[in-house]
């Protein structure tokens, strides 16, 4: 099923493309950043899988499983932003240097910097403002002054270099996990949940689910099962075979009654051999 997702999400595996065995290695470095900064994160979204199996445009990627959101915070945006500079910072703290391989990462968390200063106000320097426009009017001219630009361009590139810096200070924490975790993907290519549950342990903030088991009485109330019990007493022969007292009384009132009227009958008859005069 995983198989079916990377073909359409990703494209067709480019199996005859040439990566040089260092450009594999960075990949991995790089996938493996991704995936350790997203697990050590409270708000990331959970992993799914990590693979450097090269697709389309693209020469390694990392699934996740969104959850479902009405609204999102502001520390729930940076904590993204931070998985996406995951990659980057892996490189760096590794290799000591930064490759290209990280331009799909730059545009998603521009996008977002630029959004929570901009349209969702969760900027404090810019304050609770939004220059959102829905309807399209501003694309050649901006609803704020050069100056009030210049501080958003700012408050931008401050905000995602806070998150690099802070990405880099938890793979260097964790750098052991992070280079066993890229030496699993350059052994086997793919990865999964399990193998990271397996390098750092299971995440803290993972939800699992918990099913309680309850007792339900269903037994009936004493007072309840003794007139129950009375009235099938009532309606069952006594173990001899005679009936209860009282449709015994009954059935003797019956027959006194069929024999009184069987008496007047018979009065009321003439002999067979008699003739009226």
């Amino acid at each position: 099923m995983l198989t079916l997702v990377d073909r359409i999400i990703g494209g067709l595996e480019k199996k005859n493309k040439i990566i040089t065995p260092e450009e594999k290695k960075s990949i991995a470095i790089h996938e493996a950043g991704h995936a350790t900064t997203s697990w050590l994160l409270q708000y990331a979204h959970p992993l799914v899988k990590v693979t450097i199996v090269p697709r389309g445009r693209s020469l390694g990627a990392a699934w996740y499983l969104p959850e479902e959101r009405s609204i999102t915070t502001k520390e729930q945006i940076l904590d993204d932003m931070c998985s996406a500079l995951g990659g980057r910072a892996a490189e760096e703290i590794t290799f000591g240097k930064i490759s290209t391989g990280a331009l799909s990462d730059l545009e998603k968390v521009t996008k977002q910097a630029y959004a929570m200063v901009s349209v969702y106000g969760l900027n404090d320097k810019i304050g609770n403002i939004s220059f959102y426009d829905p309807q399209g009017n501003n694309q050649f001219t901006k609803p704020y002054s050069d100056v009030t630009a210049r501080v958003i361009d700012e408050e931008v590139s401050k905000m995602i270099e806070e998150q690099y810096v802070r990405a880099k200070k938890i793979l260097s924490d964790n750098k052991d996990q992070l280079e066993a975790l890229a030496q699993k993907l350059l052994d086997h290519e793919v990865i999964f949940k399990e193998d990271l549950v397996e390098i750092f342990g299971k995440r803290p903030w993972d939800k699992e689910e918990v099913f309680v088991a309850k007792e339900v009485d269903i037994s009936v109330p004493e007072n309840e099962t003794e007139e129950s019990k009375s009235d099938a007493e009532a309606k069952t022969e006594s173990p001899n075979g005679e009936l209860p007292e009282n449709e015994l009384e009954e059935s003797t009132e019956e027959k006194s009654a069929d024999e009184t009227i069987s008496e007047s009958e018979k009065k009321d008859e003439k002999p067979s051999g008699e003739t009226s005069e």
